[in-house]
């Protein structure tokens, strides 16, 4: 072989080499790249073509009332899901997927035509659907175990709770506050699928429980249905708008019982407007009317500007000033300071007022917390509104002796009530009182915390006693009288403004009693406020009753004792008025004497229903003003009466 040749040969030889060594060289600098430096990347990859992840919404830790029952619970139901690339007959599938869903035919098959690998069909189905779907057998139709939330008591505190959505996310109420605590860690399914996407094994990853937690409130659930029943009884009986009931501890600022009308149930919101979710208690500011009375004497009292027994020339019913006329429901002469609360005077309370001084007055109603927040943790919580003693003109001070041009909350106004319930002390609001972990350990106390003091002692038993006068049969609010406990409280009949006219309606008000039981040592502030009733709208008549219905059955409940008092014989009530419950030593009275129906022509409605109980009789009023006609007819005998209706019209 020739020289030359051998070197060609050679060269090839390093050539191929060369090539070999290169090809190895990229080989392994690929696997380098592929194993080591992308191999996060690529894993990732891969796992996601034959793995699919899931996330559930997270189970939910109870809300619970003061008692432990549950008022709003996660319970363990089934979402339907579909894996449409392994459905063949879709059409068939759809039909036999919707009679057992009861959905519609079209709805599923659109589910099933999905290009997605996964979809729901229809999420948190109860049991029986369950066990429809599994008896199809259908492949790539499944049933995946689901968490749902339920609130047993329906209604029960349904605007203080609020509700979650589909996802398991507070969106009203306390459930939307301490979303953060009381949500736990998400549920994951993972699902494995070969190489055409078919899953083969769907795995269920359960969470650790940890940062679940549970809240306990202060709210009774037993106080707090009665409290329901008896606003939602006096609303429809007034065919009143709305109505609101608030019980309060004054001695700890605990609610009790928070009750708005009309109602909703949390389980299946999305069937009510969305102004029916409205916690209106903290959210809806509105004119206290005479309510205000009873904080201007208290004022007046720590001022030492009056006493009990001052004095005031109540100019007959009939008052100009500021170039305006001031009237009284019923006319009055002189009233003392005590019966111009009694009687709600306004032109009393207006005298009142101009001899403590409007700035005076502004200064203590901030200092009963009006025109602030109560700072409770409430959605939607409003201020209202109290007018500076710079900004208001003569006339607006002057209303606002009587409850005008100012606006409250009802939760204010009972905590206000509660502070003058407990001697002087103006209690922070609060409703959780407690938060537990998934282990039961506790983790936050709300402990009850005085704002401030307002009001001397000494002022608030003066302020009592005049404030059980109200009460009393003579006064505004003898329907909130409880038998066998002392109670104290105001009537208010606030004036609504028409929004189109921009002055105070003739039809449109507010009927509010607040008060609080037993004077002598105050177990409950309730504050009543009904909206637009018809027909009577006086606060005593129409939210009166609903203060004395709560009242007394919540005592009872919490076995508070009732005052044992010998009564006169017209005191005794009819044995089916009397509960049970409440145990006072009556004498026994003979039965209802020969007489015969007065005329009750040309009474005013209190004047009535004094007269009308003192006969032992039923009174119905329809209607406002003075009495003008009543059936049975006067002259009839008594004993052959139990109720008599009565109606009213303005006087000509």
């Amino acid at each position: 072989m020739k020289v030359q040749q051998k070197k060609w040969i050679r060269f090839r030889t390093y050539v191929v080499a060369i090539f070999f060594v290169l090809g190895l060289g990229v080989m392994l600098a690929r696997a380098y790249q592929l194993q080591v430096s992308e191999r996060a990347r690529l894993t990732a990859l891969a796992k996601a073509n034959y793995r699919d992840r899931i996330t559930l919404p997270s189970k939910r830790g109870g809300i619970y009332d003061r008692q432990g029952h549950a008022l709003a619970l996660t319970v363990e139901v089934g979402s339907v899901y579909a894996r449409p690339s392994c459905i063949k007959k879709k059409q068939s599938v759809a039909r036999k997927v919707a009679r057992a869903l009861r959905m519609q035919r079209r709805k599923v098959l659109s589910s099933l035509r999905s290009k997605h690998s996964f979809v729901w069909v229809k999420r948190r189905i109860p049991p029986p659907m369950i066990e429809k779907i599994k008896a199809l057998g259908i492949d790539g139709i499944g049933v995946v175990p689901e968490s749902r939330r339920y609130y047993p008591g329906r209604e029960t505190a349904a605007h203080l709770i609020g509700f979650v959505g589909a996802d398991n996310q507070g969106l009203e109420g306390l459930e939307k506050i301490y979303d953060s605590l009381l949500k736990g860690p998400p549920t994951r399914l993972l699902q494995l699928q070969d190489a055409l996407g078919r899953p083969f094994l769907i795995q269920r990853t359960e969470p650790s429980g940890f940062g679940l937690h549970d809240l306990v409130l202060t709210i009774d659930k037993d106080i707090q249905f009665q409290a329901q029943q008896a606003l939602e009884a006096a609303v429809r009986k007034a065919k009143a708008k709305s109505g609101q009931c608030l019980v309060v501890n004054p001695r700890t600022g605990e609610i009790l019982a928070l009750a708005v009308v009309p109602e909703f149930n949390p389980n299946i919101f999305s069937r009510y407007r969305p102004e029916q979710w409205r916690n209106r208690v903290v959210t809806d500011c509105y004119e206290p009317g005479s309510t205000m009375k009873a904080f201007l004497l208290a004022a007046a009292l720590e001022e030492h500007v009056v006493n009990p027994q001052t004095r005031f020339h109540c100019e007959n019913g009939t008052f100009g000033i500021a170039g305006k006329t001031i009237h009284d429901t019923h006319p009055y002469n002189i009233l003392s300071v005590q019966d111009i609360i009694k009687y709600s005077s306004n032109i009393g309370a207006l005298k009142m007022g101009r001899a403590l001084g409007y700035g005076t007055f502004a200064r203590y109603l901030g200092r009963f917390g009006f025109g602030r927040k109560t700072g409770i943790r409430l959605l939607g919580e409003q201020s209202g509104f109290v007018r500076s003693s710079k900004k208001a003109k003569e006339i607006e001070k002057i209303t606002a002796y009587f409850g005008q041009g100012m606006t409250v909350t009802t939760l204010q106004l009972a905590m206000a009530m509660g502070a003058l319930a407990n001697g002087g002390e103006l209690m922070r609001p609060f409703v959780v009182s407690r938060v537990r972990d998934s282990s039961g350990k506790v983790t936050q106390v709300t402990k009850p915390r005085v704002v401030r003091r307002v009001l001397t002692k000494r002022t608030c038993r003066r302020v009592s006693r005049i404030l059980e006068g109200v009460v009393e049969e003579e006064g505004t609010g003898s329907p909130a009288s409880i038998r066998g406990f002392r109670v104290a409280g105001k009537t208010g009949t606030a004036q609504k403004v028409d929004p189109r006219t921009r002055r105070y309606s003739s039809r449109k008000y507010e009927a509010i009693f607040a008060g609080f039981v037993p004077v002598d040592d105050p177990k409950l502030v309730i504050v009543v406020m009904v909206d637009e009733p018809k027909g009577v709208a006086y606060g005593g008549i129409v939210a009166g009753p609903v203060f004395r219905e709560v009242g007394q059955w919540a005592l009872n409940y919490m076995r508070v004792s009732p005052r044992v008092e010998v009564a006169s014989a017209k005191e005794v009530p009819k044995p089916e008025n009397i509960d049970p419950k409440v145990r006072i030593r009556m004498p026994i009275v003979s039965q209802k004497g020969n007489g015969h129906l007065p005329d009750f022509k040309g009474q005013t409605m209190r004047e009535v229903l004094r007269n009308g109980k003192a006969l032992g009789l039923k009174v119905v009023l329809k209607g406002t003003g003075l009495a003008y006609k009543q059936f049975p007819r006067p002259g009839i005998p008594l004993k052959k009466v139990s109720v008599v209706k009565v109606r009213f019209r303005p006087p000509a």
